[in-house]
């Protein structure tokens, strides 16, 4: 399902030796063990080439033509229709290291670090993704995110959110994007304890899913674009995982 997705072979220059297949193996490989480039065991193509296609995949939409084709194919597999026209909404909050980079102060958390703003569909399949400082709120960085997915995914015209994204703000920015309509799923007032909250467990579970690579423990990246890259391939990860026991 992945192959016809990569680059062909080009007509002109050295033809092309490594296995493609490999170079997403050992992608796959860091991601799941959070290790270093130069730290990838010598079983997998040489380290500048695997860098080096990560950085064209993840520039030129290769990843995210990938993601979108996986959950397509996931929807449909389960029943439902190739485009989602639901979603949930919510951010996590991560530290960052010495790399440098955009970072910025979470208040609310007391964390230093960079915000990742995802979108999931009502069966938990990622189908939007923005990273960007701690510092920026919730209600701030939601209208470049669906404004990005606005092309990919032209039906999603509702969407579930917390507390966050309350308040006529947000509600005015979305209305030059789209006809989209804001639910805020909150706890009731009642509740002692832990408790299910619905709708907003399935982006929750995204999250939890996406944690499970420990390259997602923390924020190493310089730029925002390689940190997005690193959340799409866990999520490609876990789909092309769910597809094969399918």
């Amino acid at each position: 399902m992945i192959a016809p997705l990569l680059p062909a072979r080009k007509r002109v220059g050295r033809p092309r030796t490594t296995d493609l297949r490999d170079v997403f193996d050992a992608i796959l490989y860091i991601a799941t063990t959070g290790c270093q480039w130069r730290m990838l065991p010598n079983d997998f193509p040489p380290v500048l080439t695997v860098r080096g296609y990560f950085y064209d995949w993840s520039g030129n939409g290769v990843l995210d033509e990938m993601n979108r084709h996986l959950v397509a194919a996931a929807r449909q597999v389960e029943g439902r229709s190739a485009s989602p026209t639901a979603g949930v909404i919510d951010s996590q909050s991560v530290k960052t290291t010495e790399s440098g980079g955009v970072r910025g102060c979470d208040a609310g958390k007391r964390l230093k670090g960079r915000k990742r703003c995802i979108v999931a569909d009502t069966a938990g399949l990622l189908v939007g993704l923005a990273v960007h400082g701690a510092d920026v709120q919730d209600r701030d960085g939601a209208p470049g995110l669906l404004k990005s997915i606005a092309t990919d995914y032209p039906l999603p015209r509702h969407l579930f959110a917390d507390g966050g994204y309350a308040g006529p703000k947000l509600k005015a920015a979305t209305e030059k994007i789209g006809r989209w309509t804001l639910q805020i799923v909150k706890r009731a007032d009642t509740a002692q304890g832990f408790e299910v909250i619905p709708r907003r467990w399935v982006v929750e579970r995204t999250l939890a899913w996406l944690g499970r690579c420990r390259r997602m423990a923390k924020d190493w990246e310089k730029t925002i674009a390689s940190a997005e890259a690193w959340l799409l391939i866990a999520h490609i990860r876990r789909v092309t995982r769910l597809l094969a026991r399918r």
